[in-house]
């Protein structure tokens, strides 16, 4: 390979970025796998994920149940994830302009789609969780009212503030993410503190000696549904974790990377663990604040923090919140900008920020989809995982090789490359990621929720993830035996545990675009 530029200087922070989802040229690539730790942990170092933490406890489950429940959610999560950071610093863009490589130049709206589902979700979170943490604590220490408008007036504010982050783009999202690893941290083991005297790991919760059958038959439901909550965080980054992997250059080891990502989301065990402790605390000093018909963690912390804990909490709520807020919110203009490319990453990142303010106030205020979190959550993950399938199981047959250029046809308005399989459509893989993520669903469980049709068959265990990530994987793999894909899109080394095929290529042709056959590109080498 040619030797990488020097790498320019980094631009401040606060010029706007201007790049989309085209390909960071090397010059610019200037972010290290640390830097992708700080977002990717930042992100999730925040009050939303101690929300998500309670949940163990609102589904009955005792302390240390909850715990198990939660390292089993975070550490099977991050071993999902982590393969996909690899996307960025290879390819230079988003994992959903990446995955044109294995669903098409077309299947890849397919990503985007997910990616602006899992961004707008986990923004809204965010939003709700850290506006109701900062007019609770204002409450407390002010006298500030409760009602609506306190509420309109939070939200609004906060989520204005992520939204004029987002716009300056990648290096002032960088900044935030540095300051709120550190702060959101010292604000929660300055918790442990708060809360050291009155927690008890021997909470019990509903599953005890003395439950009912009734009871004890809704124990590995329970279970596995809290586990599948806490999952859902990390997953939640695998549609846009290249957003940020990006900028990391390509000669970059990728076992660094892919420890970045791994470890970034084993940290996530801080507010996690500070959700489930508050949660048990909560249950035990305060129960009808975990009353699951009608839960409000944010209300519960507040009513048995103690008054110098008031202040911390608000800040948590603030920094960690703006973390999460831009790190979600950042990726679905990114990616929306990329299936609208008249849009700049500005213009599109304003639209789609409205969009999901106006998608905040009227689930807040008008469709209570606040209580729904868990159902949503885990059918996000249930639809992205077998994508994120797809996606590894190709890199892993395609030696980690592909073609930036073809990558960017339909960004460009063109036709035609490497990745144009059937008018744009690879249906080895959209087939095995749309069987999966149908299977997934039918066979979900998530008690008093949602249930899927055959979600009994398991006897009220929800099987659905587990089984969709064999299907994809067992169905994309024996698609690509049975019918061999080109041989053009493997690199110099051909496939690995896959059949070829030599057909022509057909040329990229539209704006922009050169005539004659694709010019070979060379293999990015990996740690």
């Amino acid at each position: 390979m040619s030797p990488q530029p020097d790498p320019s200087p980094a631009p401040s922070l606060t010029e706007v970025e201007t790049h989309g989802v085209d390909r960071i040229p090397d010059a610019e690539r200037t972010a290290t796998p640390l830097d992708l730790f700080r977002l990717a942990f930042g992100g999730a170092n925040t009050f939303s994920t101690c929300v998500l933490g309670a949940f163990p406890i609102l589904f009955g489950l005792s302390f240390w149940q909850g715990l198990a429940a939660t390292l089993l959610g975070v550490v099977a999560g991050a071993l999902i994830l982590c393969p996909m950071a690899v996307f960025g610093p290879v390819n230079g863009t988003n994992n959903a302009v990446s995955s044109s490589a294995h669903l098409g130049v077309h299947g890849r709206v397919i990503g985007s789609f997910l990616s602006l589902l899992t961004a707008v979700a986990f923004f809204s979170i965010s939003v709700w969780s850290s506006g109701d943490a900062l007019v609770g604590g204002a409450h407390r220490l002010f006298g500030l009212p409760r009602g609506d408008l306190s509420y309109v007036v939070a939200y609004a504010l906060f989520a204005s503030l992520v939204l004029a982050v987002c716009v300056y783009g990648f290096r002032f999202m960088l900044f935030v993410n540095k300051v709120a690893v550190a702060a959101a941290s010292l604000l929660f083991l300055l918790g442990a503190i708060a809360f050291a005297g009155d927690f008890d790991p021997s909470y019990a919760g509903v599953f005890t000696d003395s439950a009912d059958a009734a009871t004890d038959a809704l124990f590995w439901p329970s279970f596995i549904g809290a586990a599948l909550i806490v999952l859902s965080n990390p997953v939640s980054f695998g549609a846009f974790l290249g957003d940020w992997s990006r900028y990391i250059p390509a000669s970059t080891p990728r076992r660094k990377v892919i420890g970045a990502a791994f470890l970034s989301q084993i940290a996530t065990l801080l507010p996690f663990l500070f959700g489930l402790s508050t949660a048990s605390i909560i249950a035990a000093k305060a129960p009808d604040y975990v009353d699951p018909a009608a839960p409000d963690f944010v209300g519960g912390l507040l009513a048995i923090s103690p008054g110098w804990f008031f202040l911390p909490v608000c800040l948590i709520a603030l920094i960690g919140g703006m973390s999460t807020g831009t790190t979600a919110l950042y990726g679905t203009g990114l990616d929306f900008s990329s299936v609208f490319p008249r849009l700049s990453r500005v213009q599109a990142t304003l639209f789609v920020g409205v969009l999901s303010i106006a998608f905040i106030f009227i689930g807040r205020f008008g469709l209570d989809l606040v209580q729904s979190i868990s159902t949503f959550a885990t059918m996000i993950i249930t639809c992205t995982t077998p994508w994120m399938v797809v996606m590894m199981l190709g890199f892993w047959t395609r030696r980690g090789w592909y073609d930036p250029d073809a990558l960017q046809v339909f960004n460009r308005r063109q036709r035609g490359g490497r990745y144009w399989f059937a008018h744009g459509w690879n249906w080895r893989g959209m087939t095995a990621w749309w069987v999966a993520a149908v299977i997934g669903v039918l066979f979900t469980n998530i008690p008093g929720q949602f249930v899927g049709p055959l979600g009994e068959l398991a006897g009220g265990v929800d099987i659905g993830l587990p089984l969709s990530l064999v299907v994809a994987a067992a169905l994309f793999l024996s698609l690509l035996r049975l019918f061999p894909e080109p041989r053009a899109v493997y690199g110099p080394e051909g496939a690995r545990l896959a059949r070829t095929v030599d057909v022509p290529v057909p040329p990229i042709t539209g704006p922009g675009a050169e005539s004659g056959e694709p010019e070979p590109v060379a293999v990015a080498n990996g740690g």
